[in-house]
């Protein structure tokens, strides 16, 4: 008997061979998803979490051998966060050395952007070093001449080194590094984005390295961004 030209023995092979695939397909997001690198490289490793996380358990995440958090705060001119202030105090009370960061928009200005940001993150001595975010995924469709856009983002780096009294660094991807010469022209510490190998662009050494972005640990519901510091890093 066949069906559509196919026999009994071709539909077998046909389910063999899907079974396969999909088995592998479950084999390697099994891998991805618990998969960061080792201690051994690399000691310090952590999470950059945000309102898509939803309710964090973190002495939970603690436990999970997360040494750091970056926690987003805010976002364009007038966009917070809506977890930032728990995820703050959470992570500090789980003993999680944590910063916080901003997503960097094309289309407002840099001046109402820190200010954002300001009125949102307070200065202690013991968070980490702020970070802005820059990349074209979620962002507006604009895109500035590259002149306009370091001009801006100089004027946000100025403001919040300001009121943080820290050197900000630069989350970049390689898209937006290449477009715009960040790594280039502004001279801060890079957090650089490559999923399982290391970092192959910027224009100095990353000090942080988002290796991750599918990684499942106990205290978080669905996936967080794994990051870790280089050795030799400050």
């Amino acid at each position: 008997m066949s069906f559509l030209g196919f026999s009994g023995r071709r539909w077998l092979q046909f389910f063999g061979m899907l079974t396969g695939l999909l088995l592998s397909a479950w084999a390697i997001f099994a891998v991805v998803s618990g998969w960061a690198p080792g201690r051994a490289s690399y000691p310090q490793q952590g999470i950059n979490v945000s309102h898509h996380q939803g309710s964090i358990q973190w002495p939970a995440v603690r436990a999970e051998g997360v040494d750091f958090a970056y926690i987003k705060a805010s976002e364009g001119g007038d966009v917070r966060d809506a977890q930032f202030a728990t995820n703050w105090n959470g992570a500090r009370d789980a003993g999680i050395t944590r910063g916080a960061y901003h997503f960097f928009t094309l289309c407002r200005l840099a001046s109402d952007q820190a200010a954002n940001f300001i009125a949102i993150v307070p200065r202690e001595k013991d968070a980490l070093p702020p970070v802005v975010d820059l990349e074209f995924g979620g962002n507006c469709k604009a895109r500035p001449d590259p002149a306009v856009l370091l001009g801006e983002l100089t004027t946000f780096i100025t403001m919040v080194e300001a009121h943080s009294e820290a050197p900000v660094m630069l989350y970049v991807t390689q898209e937006f590094d290449e477009f715009y010469q960040i790594s280039q022209n502004i001279d801060r510490p890079l957090w650089l984005r490559r999923i399982l190998f290391p970092p192959d662009y910027g224009a100095r050494p990353w000090v942080m390295w988002q290796v991750n972005p599918r990684r499942r640990i106990n205290g978080i519901e669905g996936p967080v961004d794994w990051n870790v510091v280089r050795s030799n890093a400050e």
